[in-house]
């Protein structure tokens, strides 16, 4: 397995607040709700950081999570959060989340990552630079990132007709920049509707029923992610080749992956809740972008599937499972 970091770690000053001898510190408390279980990786990783530059949980740190049953469920998660009367919330991944967040706030700073919206553009924030409204996080361009996978899979299926691009409440701007660069790239392109709760893959799937060896792009979404395991089997049995957007995705069974690395990201929004906590305000915060996106390979995958990965795409590898 190889792997490159897609962001050079960011320093920190001394952890907020400077304890005072004799006396306990002051407990800092961050509320924050996602649809995965606590155990998440990227969750770890946010708590691993934050203990590196000095809140150590149960010291003088709390992560205070609530896990939402689906993204209709963000509302109410993040009104309770409110009421626990936390210092920070953390709002990542879909624009749902940031909404909740937001009405729920108050005068409380939100640290937020936006995966799959731009916020400068939907009017959370006025600008990356000084994005004001007690605002702050990190941008992932994650409708550029759309059309690329469609690329990447023109690349790889040169000959390939169809494409199915899934989508969900999350992820439709997703699924219609994808749409446009598909016909850009010769595809018909088919939008796969996720709906029902539970909810049911098998027919977001039925347009493409004809085609099952035609790729199918999976985009950033909170549900995607926690239903990963669900999509690969469903993909692998139908013989349909993917590309997704988060690693987790692939290492469960998809065959390419190309995004961020979550758990780089969650290490990184690490610095924005230091930075509020020191008390600076969360507007005057400049936001960042990823520097580096993750390409992922599933060579497992691919020999269930019966097909061959270019070398030179395997060379562009950060991380190959084989």
């Amino acid at each position: 397995m190889r792997r490159r970091a897609f962001i050079a770690g960011i320093g920190s000053a001394a952890a907020w607040p400077v304890m005072v001898r004799g006396q306990q510190p002051k407990m800092l408390r961050v509320g924050y709700s996602g649809i995965m279980p606590p155990d998440a990786l990227h969750y770890a990783a946010f708590e691993k950081r934050m203990a590196e530059i000095g809140y150590q949980q149960g010291r003088n740190f709390a992560f205070e999570y609530i896990q939402a049953p689906s993204i209709e469920g963000y509302q109410q998660t993040y009104s309770e959060l409110a009421t626990r009367k936390v210092d920070i919330i953390l709002a990542a991944g879909n624009e749902p989340a940031l909404r909740a967040a937001r009405a729920a706030a108050g005068a409380t700073p939100i640290v937020f990552i936006a995966l799959d919206f731009d916020p400068v553009e939907k009017g959370y924030v006025a600008s990356l630079s000084r994005p004001g409204n007690n605002t702050t996080g990190i941008f992932v361009s994650q409708l550029e990132l759309a059309g690329k996978r469609v690329e990447f899979i023109r690349e790889i299926f040169s000959s390939a007709a169809r494409i199915g691009l899934l989508w969900d409440a999350a992820s439709r701007e997703q699924a219609v920049a994808a749409a446009a660069v598909s016909e850009k790239l010769g595809f018909e392109a088919r939008l796969l509707e996720l709906t029902g709760d539970p909810p049911d893959y098998v027919a977001a799937m039925m347009p493409m029923k004809e085609s099952p060896t035609q790729p199918i792009v999976i985009p950033a979404s909170p549900l995607f992610l926690r239903d990963r395991a669900t999509i690969a089997r469903l993909l692998l049995e139908r013989g349909t080749p993917s590309i997704c957007a988060f690693r987790e995705v692939m290492e469960a069974g998809a065959l390419i992956s190309y995004g961020v690395n979550l758990v780089d990201v969650f290490r990184d929004v690490a610095y924005f809740v230091d930075q509020v906590a020191k008390g600076v305000k969360a507007g005057d915060v400049p936001m960042r972008e990823p520097s580096h996106f993750h390409i992922a390979f599933n060579l497992k995958s691919a020999r269930a599937l019966g097909l061959e990965i270019p070398t030179s795409l395997l060379a562009r590898a950060d991380e190959v499972i084989e």
